[in-house]
């Protein structure tokens, strides 16, 4: 099969070219000829394997090139990387790999592009494109890639217990593009991929967020991380998840399986959010449940203050995993501690005071709360449901207008601490701060609006009740 036509790129050409003047064979391997052979949309890099220098071959492509580009050479590795237009190209040697047992960082040896598809992770990544001018737009695929595409198999070229041992990371990438793709694990590797589960601790955190993000990104997470589960690796990843998948009975009395319905729950958000860290707060919304479950008599099954240590528990998992321990955890944490806040609201009548503060606490995130919020109703009863949504609608409608009206969100107090020492020629004080606050929660109680004027009549009142005196 020749896919010469759709190599329509300049760049091939370039790279034929280059390969042919340095008598260097080279070829288009990885996931751009999945893609390509899939018909999916096009990654914007290119993997480039040389039977020779991959650093040569870069360079000499760069040269022939109208514009020059820069060449970044990664010496250590034996790569090197241009970027065409809007694509990155990484070029690579041919080589062949060994691995020590407790490490992923192979030994490496020049090899032909045998070894270099024996390396690959999975068969349907095995796949190469010649862009030798004898062959252009051959394919070579040597493990029957193409027949376990039309099957939609993920399967890995040699022994999977020999290629997820040598690289664990490999175990998240099988579950990562089975849930991508849509495609099926082969038995014998997903089996391996149990076996080999303990692996996975010698990899460092930032790869397994990585790959945890992008299975968060798939349309429907769930599959993948029902993968993680099956296997054993989300136990060993976060063990506060699978925690979750308990059903207990007590005196007739049950309560959900809170790990499913967290799953059904990051599903629901995904069609409203790209942002995987809103995405992470579905994922993180119900950890605390299980630390705080308790049964009685009269109130049945409780979580009473699940959302608080939730958010706790999700700053140590973010810790652990080496994840970004800024605004971006931060966020997590407030919408896991917030998740909550609009459901209660939602089943009361919706008054002013309690949709200011809602707004107050959340801020700029407010929006973002309450898409996790309609996300988390995950009722099988119809009217429950409609009834739910609806009163998010009502709680959406009341935000918009109480914030149009007293601007809340980001409060900023209309009267500074530096005006209430002048007002009443006092230094930094206790009263300082007693009077800050009344004027906050009068503006949240709806007792006066928020403006300077407003406001400043309010601090006279507190000032008088405090015994002190307009200068």
């Amino acid at each position: 099969m020749n896919y010469k036509s759709a190599l329509n790129n300049k760049i091939f050409d370039v790279i034929s070219d280059a390969s042919q003047q340095l008598n260097m064979d080279s070829y288009v391997i990885g996931g751009f000829v999945r893609d390509l052979i899939l018909g999916r949309d096009f990654k914007k890099d290119i993997d480039i394997v040389a039977v020779g220098s991959g650093i040569e071959l870069a360079q000499k492509v760069s040269q022939l090139l109208p514009n020059k580009p820069k060449v970044q050479v990664f010496k250590n590795y034996g790569t090197a990387m241009l970027r065409f237009e809007d694509t990155e190209i990484e070029f690579v040697g041919a080589r062949k790999e060994s691995y020590h047992f407790e490490s992923r960082n192979p030994v490496v040896e020049n090899g032909t592009l045998e070894d270099d598809q024996n390396r690959r992770d999975f068969t349907i990544n095995a796949l190469a494109i010649s862009l030798n001018k004898d062959n252009f737009g051959a394919l070579s695929d040597p493990f029957n890639g193409l027949e376990d595409m039309k099957n939609k198999i993920i399967k890995t070229p040699l022994d999977p217990d020999i290629t997820f041992s040598d690289d664990p990371l490999r175990m998240l990438r099988a579950i990562r593009f089975a849930n991508q793709l849509e495609f099926e694990i082969e038995e014998n590797s997903l089996l391996s991929i149990s076996n080999n589960k303990d692996r996975i601790k010698i990899i460092s955190g930032e790869r397994i967020v990585d790959e945890l993000n992008k299975i968060l990104s798939t349309n429907k997470p769930s599959i993948g991380f029902l993968l993680l589960y099956k296997t054993g690796l989300l136990d060993i990843l976060l063990p506060e998840l699978t925690a979750l998948n308990q059903v207990e009975e007590i005196e007739g009395q049950t309560h959900k399986n809170n790990f499913y319905h967290t799953l059904e729950v990051v599903d629901n958000i995904c069609p409203h959010t790209d942002d995987v860290w809103l995405r992470w707060s579905a994922l993180l919304h119900d950890i605390g449940k299980a630390p705080t479950k308790r049964f009685h008599k009269k109130q049945g099954w409780t979580f009473h203050g699940h959302e608080f240590l939730g958010g706790k528990m999700a700053k140590k998992i973010f810790e652990r995993l080496h994840m970004p321990l800024n605004h971006k955890m931060k966020f997590v944490q407030k919408m896991v501690m917030m998740s909550s806040r609009p459901i209660v609201l939602s089943e009361d009548i919706v008054t002013d005071s309690a949709v200011r503060r809602l707004v107050f606490d959340a801020g700029e995130d407010v929006d973002h709360l309450m898409t996790l919020c309609e996300a988390d109703i995950t009722t099988k009863n119809p009217n429950k449901f409609k009834k739910y949504h609806n009163n998010f609608e009502i709680v959406r409608k009341k935000i918009i207008e109480v914030e149009a009206r007293d601007h809340v969100r980001n409060f900023q107090p209309p009267i500074s601490g530096e005006e209430i020492m002048e007002l009443f020629d006092l230094k930094p004080s206790k009263e300082i701060g007693i009077m800050k606050e009344a004027v906050k929660e009068a503006i949240l109680e709806g007792e006066i609006s928020n403006d300077y004027y407003a406001a400043y009549n309010f601090i006279l009142q507190i000032g008088a009740k405090l015994g002190l005196k307009k200068v």
